[in-house]
């Protein structure tokens, strides 16, 4: 066990001088958070308030006049009628932005009004970025109309407004702010901190395997009185715990970013407040631990039978694509945790990170899900003693 301290701390030691270890176990996590949240919110606000504040220039298509109509639009902040347009033109005008959106009546539109019937309306408007907020302002035009006109019905009916309404329709969601929102937002959690956890084990065994062929000290390591098992344990325990901390830094940068974020819709901060409770973190990590042990085993292997730290490089960026694959599965709207998923290698912890911030998850498979990681990670272990006792491999080239 002294022996096993021993090598963890030199490797340790070794691995904290790397810059690029330093850059992808703690600066990137710490920053990447608070830089997404911020750019994210104030490009969120300066585009809603940009849409809310712009005049709309709005056109009126039909061969009657319509005056209850015109005299809504004008009534309107920031909205400007537009005359003289026909219908041909409207599509070339909103593309050309002379236009922002257009109502198109039918010719008929004030008969089937009198015949009780439901007048006919175009409504021609882009949808893009920000075009929502400008759809909705003038879709608040026509329910102004449209209210107006079922007034007069009534009246000229001798109705009540209230015949009209046949059920009183009340929507109880069971479903709590955490379970919805926790699904959308717990969907992407994992995405980045298995990422990070990924990055944060890459640099430091390429290091400790091919680097330390590069720097020829790897001879000189093996040529102590100490088990390779042993000089294995300690290299993959660094690597091992330089992914775990950077998945913690990120939690950290999570943290930061969401406290310095302005204008997050209370509902979302709820959420994202609940991932940073202490039971939700220990979930966290006691999912990403056997996983990152799993990817120490991998890299550590790759590293050992690369001849250089590039060609480590070069045979190790294949599997970043391998780790993106199946968190983006995750992300996948109708793909849940259950006995089959729970088995399926980074999947799993994808899904399982999912419903911990959902509040939902079922404790039988997070058993099953456990019992997958451990597996690899014990098997990823063993793959990589195999190849460190080998001098065909070590010595390879």
């Amino acid at each position: 066990m002294k022996a096993f301290f021993i090598i963890f701390k030199k490797e340790a030691v070794d691995t904290l001088r790397d810059r690029r270890t330093l850059i992808t176990m703690i600066v990137l996590p710490l920053v990447i958070f608070p830089l997404i949240i911020g750019i994210v919110t104030r490009v969120s606000e300066s585009q809603e308030g940009k849409a809310k504040l712009k005049e709309l220039k709005v056109a009126i298509v039909s061969v009657e006049k319509l005056p209850q109509f015109e005299k809504i639009i004008l009534q309107e902040k920031d909205m400007v009628l537009v005359g003289s347009v026909d219908e041909d033109s409207v599509r070339s005008y909103i593309k050309a932005e002379t236009l922002d959106g257009a109502f198109v009546f039918s010719n008929r539109f004030s008969k089937r009004l009198v015949a009780l019937k439901p007048g006919r309306l175009k409504f021609y408007f882009r949808s893009a970025e920000g075009q929502n907020i400008k759809k909705e302002r003038m879709l608040k035009v026509v329910d102004k109309f449209e209210e107006q006109l079922l007034k007069e019905r009534f009246v000229k009916l001798n109705l009540s407004e209230t015949t009209a309404e046949t059920i009183n329709l009340t929507e109880v969601d069971i479903a709590t702010t955490q379970e919805r929102l926790g699904k959308a937002i717990g969907g992407f959690l994992p995405y980045i901190f298995v990422i990070f956890c990924f990055l944060g084990s890459m640099y430091p065994a390429i290091d400790l395997g091919a680097g330390e062929k590069e720097r020829g000290t790897i001879e000189t390591l093996l040529t102590t009185p100490v088990d390779r098992f042993v000089i294995l344990l300690g290299k993959f325990g660094v690597v091992v715990l330089t992914g775990i901390s950077s998945a913690i830094i990120a939690l950290v940068g999570l943290y930061l970013g969401i406290r310095q974020a302005g204008e997050i819709p209370p509902d979302v901060a709820e959420v994202l407040a609940s991932v940073l409770q202490p039971q939700t973190i220990v979930l966290l990590i006691s999912l990403l631990l056997p996983l990152t042990m799993f990817f120490a085993g991998i890299l550590l292997s790759m590293s050992m039978y690369a001849k250089t730290f590039k060609e480590a490089q070069s045979l190790i960026t294949p599997v970043n694509l391998l780790i993106i694959v199946p968190v983006a599965v995750g992300l996948i709207p109708g793909v849940e945790l259950n006995s089959v998923t729970a088995l399926i290698p980074i999947l799993n912890v994808s899904l399982s990170t999912r419903e911990i911030v959902a509040g939902t998850m079922d404790f039988a498979l997070l058993t099953e899900v456990y019992a997958s990681l451990v597996l690899i990670a014990g098997l990823s272990l063993f793959s990589a003693s195999r190849l460190f006792v080998k001098e065909s491999v070590i010595f390879r080239g």
